[in-house]
């Protein structure tokens, strides 16, 4: 079903919508004007007659785009009414993730999100966004899947009379709002392509063009981070590092992502005098392999990963060019929860048991942007930034930038999407900690990103009017 944002009216004894309002405020109640059962997986009650003159909010609208803030509002409280606002999603494995904090309306019986502070709950002070980012998986150890870039995420906002943080169903709100969060801007193309021996997704924005072309790795499918990019003005393909299970790659081929930038390079709205290339973890020792070998990389950004070459054997052209960073399994500290701490147990990829595996990035032409987070618990990534830093100084070479984050974890991603603390590990199928604090990985988030998109700007510019998908 549709899920149709709109005001429940006051006073009204079916609860119905005013469609000029909806439009212009873009506030929802318990979606009295869809028809039929309600998702289920929204856990949303059919039962949504009020009889409180009470509004929640989301300007400047209800749906907006996944890397969008929204401004949370709430009127029609009673004067100093304490309530606790929640918020509830449900990924695309169905693993519900739910938040709550607790708020004190002001004299008039209001509330604002980017002014008033939380009391109590998942999050503390003001926060505006603190409502998605806190949210946390009702089942322990999840990672929040939302990839595919057609489905919009939605998360519903609901307003509790009292003060209630409890993690679980609740019925009985003053009001609701289903928040649409949109991965693909409008205009933008989406389209399943083959290259060589493998495949991806490309991503074009509207417009005539040229546009800078960006090669965004993942090391496992996703296409969040390139379906945003691409919203902003770029042409992005979407490729997976994994090209199969892990446990049946026995050495990784460079080859296979040169590909990738080949057919990139040809799409017909590409412009620009070399391609971006952007990764996180595995993926992004990948991408320094390509600027170190391959020619035709302009820009790169290393988002918490290593110096070295981890996980396979990297080949090229039918030979080994590097050799896997070893493993100390013995340095490996279990937590009491489950998870593990893996950092320790990755050796230092600059000694000499490692020489064969550092990646020789003083040969690469590009500039780089590397994002260490400080408190990331995968790797030591900021010991490999300043490492490889010191690498190309060495060479001569000042054609990097470097940016440390403290207090956040390894899953940095585009921001407004539920904090992970720790979660399956792709490669090693154990549980680990990602490390960070909530709120400061939240901030970072916010910070990268815009980081990511100035720098390919100013390096694959095309010397065209910059184009951006809107809803």
């Amino acid at each position: 079903h549709r899920l149709v944002p709109g005001i429940l009216r006051a006073g009204c004894p079916c609860g119905g919508l005013d469609q000029r309002l909806q439009r212009k405020h873009g506030s929802a109640s318990a979606l009295p004007g869809s028809r039929g059962p309600l998702p289920r997986d929204l856990g949303l009650d059919q039962d949504h007659t009020r009889c409180r003159r009470l509004r929640l909010s989301l300007l400047p609208r209800a749906r907006c785009l996944f890397d969008e803030p929204v401004h949370v509002k709430v009127a029609g409280l009673g004067s100093r009414q304490v309530v606790t606002l929640r918020a509830q999603a449900t990924d695309e494995r169905g693993v519900v993730f739910r938040s709550a904090a607790v708020y004190r309306a002001d004299g008039d019986g209001e509330l604002d999100l980017c002014r008033d502070a939380a009391l109590c709950g998942s999050y503390e002070g003001v926060e505006p966004m603190g409502l998605l980012w806190s949210m946390r998986p009702i089942v322990p150890h999840k990672y929040f899947h939302w990839s595919k870039a057609l489905s919009p995420h939605l998360v519903r906002f609901s307003v509790h009379d009292g003060m209630d943080v409890e993690e679980k169903e609740h019925g009985g709100a003053l009001a609701e709002v289903i928040n649409e969060r949109v991965l693909l801007g409008e205009g933008v193309v989406r389209e399943v392509v083959n290259f060589g021996k493998g495949n991806g997704v490309l991503f074009t924005p509207p417009g005539e063009g040229p546009f800078p072309g960006v090669l965004d790795l993942s090391s496992f499918a996703s296409e969040k981070r390139a379906s945003l990019l691409a919203n902003k003005g770029f042409v992005v393909l979407n490729v997976s590092v994994m090209y199969d299970k892990p446990a049946k790659i026995n050495y990784l081929e460079l080859d296979h992502y040169q590909e990738a930038l080949v057919f990139l390079q040809q799409q017909p709205k590409v412009g620009g005098d070399g391609l971006g290339v952007i990764g996180r973890s595995k993926a992004g020792d990948i991408a320094l392999s390509l600027a170190s070998f391959v020619p035709g990389v302009r820009a790169v950004v290393w988002i918490n990963a290593c110096s070295g070459n981890m996980g396979a054997p990297l080949h090229y052209r039918g030979r080994e060019v590097l050799s896997p960073v070893t493993l100390d399994l013995t340095k490996i500290i279990p937590a009491a929860d489950g998870a593990s701490i893996i950092k320790f147990g990755v050796t230092d990829p600059n000694s000499e048991e490692n020489r064969t595996s550092r990646v020789p990035i003083e040969k690469a032409t590009a500039d780089f942007l590397f994002l260490a987070s400080e408190d990331d618990l995968n790797c030591d990534c900021r010991a490999s930034m300043e490492s490889m830093a010191a690498q190309l100084w060495r060479a001569g070479k000042e054609n990097v930038e470097m940016v440390c984050y403290p207090r956040a974890g390894h899953l940095l991603e585009p921001p407004y999407g539920p904090y992970c603390r720790s979660g399956l590990h792709g490669f090693l199928r154990t549980v680990v900690m990602w490390g960070g604090e909530p709120q400061a990985h939240a901030c970072a988030e916010v910070l990268a990103w815009k980081k990511v998109e100035e720098f390919f700007r100013s390096r694959l510019s095309c010397g065209h009017p910059k184009t951006k998908a809107k809803l």
